[in-house]
């Protein structure tokens, strides 16, 4: 009976132990069944059932050859372009008819396999045929501005209206001539960056049509003539708008108010005169606004109070002129970098200035301003730096030694000639700001007035008074102490003859 219930046990784990084994078949099954089927979907991307047109594959092989050279054999290293065979800097997009189509070509010195331009490179007529193309980035290819000069074509960009979003021309100094117009037919534009070429001539007014446009940098140029006013007039969902480092002129167009979303405007290091405009403090959402080097002067409008997004404010070596308090700057509550340094202010620096909590950087050096330091200006929690040479600034500097210490060379004050700084012997080194005089206190003593007149024999005292010494601390009292205590050793020689 025992041996029978034995049976029974093994032949019940018998049969536990072979369905296990047929339920772990089962599973490797699956996982067949779902890696084949895996298989089957990757090995479509291959082409097979989603072809690239051959007039598509002739149009990308010539374009690339404009700019590699006629060596380089596109059909043969690379016949499956969107592929197993894909080109370094240039994507595909699979659209609703089921075939490939070329949508970004990037062409320049990024990467290690990256395209690279021959020295005879061109563009190829066959660019305006990838009529889906999205992205066109050059960089670096028209390198040469000695040997050979290149113009950006001046025709047939609007076969690329209603695809290209972005263009690029980046550090290409062998392209010259000027910006065509034609650019302006590029309806879906949203970042036209041409920056670090040859570019010349006047900024085209077509370029205002690109309602589209997010991001315009021409900056490293050498375009000339006025900022056309069509720039503030259409693009209101313009973000970044860089033109430095070229050479315009005249004054900033009022219609540049209209630039509602714009986050950073750059036109410094270039030459444009006039007045800031008023209309600027439309820009609610504006955070830098950068005219440093330019030929800018009527003062700070009060207007620019407007800009109460703004962090970045540079608008150094301009001839601006009038005062700081023509703002109130504790309006500009989220401004962290000022930048007014070399531009004619005159009279006080205001205490509402300490009151812009944010602040970390205060460059006011190299103009006339006058009237004492604040102390307030030392509480600034987030003050990294604080320029104040080269002004007429007068009085005592408050600033504790440990202001001293925490700023270091990142704090100036000389090249005032009447400002001096706190220093107390019994409290720590005394080390103040570098080229600025110590201020000396102390009562002077009592003197009968010599005036035989009203006053005569009447004894008078001096109030405590501050005066700005050099660093050696010689003056005129220490001399005439040191004569009276000689005077009185000479007497007391010639007594002990007596």
């Amino acid at each position: 009976m025992v041996c029978f219930l034995s049976q029974i046990k093994d032949c019940s784990n018998h049969g536990k132990a072979r369905r296990r084994s047929m339920m772990r078949g089962d599973v490797a099954v699956r996982i067949l069944l779902i890696l084949l089927l895996c298989f089957q979907v990757l090995s479509q991307s291959d082409g097979s059932t989603a072809p690239m047109e051959e007039k598509e594959k002739k149009a990308l092989y010539s374009t690339i050859q404009g700019f590699v050279g006629d060596g380089w054999n596109g059909s043969e290293l690379y016949p499956d372009p969107c592929g197993w065979a894909s080109i370094q800097g240039v994507s595909c997009d699979l659209f609703d008819n089921g075939l490939w189509y070329i949508t970004a070509v990037s062409i320049g010195p990024v990467s290690d396999n990256s395209l690279e331009c021959s020295e005879n490179a061109a563009f190829s007529p066959s660019l305006f045929e990838l009529s889906h193309l999205k992205s066109l980035v050059i960089f670096d290819c028209f390198s040469s501005p000695v040997n050979q000069t290149t113009h950006i074509p001046s025709q047939d960009w609007n076969k690329l209206s209603s695809s290209l979003e972005t263009l690029e021309f980046r550090s290409n100094r062998g392209i010259s001539g000027q910006i065509p117009p034609v650019l302006g037919q590029l309806v879906n534009l949203q970042s036209l960056i041409l920056t670090q070429n040859s570019l010349s001539g006047e900024i085209p007014r077509e370029l205002g049509n690109l309602a589209r446009l997010k991001r315009l940098t021409l900056s490293y140029n050498q375009l000339s003539g006025r900022v056309p006013a069509s720039l503030g007039e259409n693009l209101g969902d313009l973000l970044i708008m860089d033109i430095s480092s070229n050479s315009l002129t005249g004054p900033l167009p009022s219609s540049l108010g209209g630039l509602a979303s714009v986050l950073k405007f750059d036109l410094s290091n270039n030459f444009l005169s006039g007045n800031l405009p008023l209309e600027l403090c439309k820009l609610k959402k504006l955070t830098l606004l950068d005219l440093r080097n330019n030929n800018i002067s009527g003062g700070l409008p009060p207007s620019l109070q407007g800009m109460i997004s703004l962090q970045y404010m540079i608008l150094c070596n301009n001839p601006l002129g009038g005062s700081m308090k023509q703002i109130d700057w504790k309006i500009l509550k989220n401004l962290t970098h000022l930048d007014l340094s070399n531009t004619s202010l005159v009279g006080d620096i205001p205490s509402s200035i300490a009151e812009s909590k944010k602040m970390r950087f205060i460059a006011l050096d190299s103009n006339r301003l006058s009237g004492f330091v604040s102390v307030k200006l030392a509480a600034m929690s987030n003050l990294c730096a604080l320029y104040l040479h080269g002004n007429n600034l007068t009085g005592e500097l408050k600033f504790s030694e440990e202001f001293y210490e925490r700023m270091g060379t990142r704090f100036s004050s000389w090249n005032n000639p009447n400002l001096c700084y706190r220093f107390e012997a019994d409290n720590g080194t005394g080390e103040g700001p570098e080229r600025v005089s110590k201020c000396r206190y102390g009562v002077k003593n009592f003197a009968h007035d010599l005036d035989l007149g009203n006053r005569a024999g009447r004894e008078k005292t001096t109030h405590k008074c501050l005066d700005c010494i050099d660093s050696t601390g010689i003056s005129a009292s220490s001399s005439s102490s040191s004569i009276v205590g000689f005077l009185w050793i000479v007497t007391l020689f010639l007594m002990s003859f007596m």
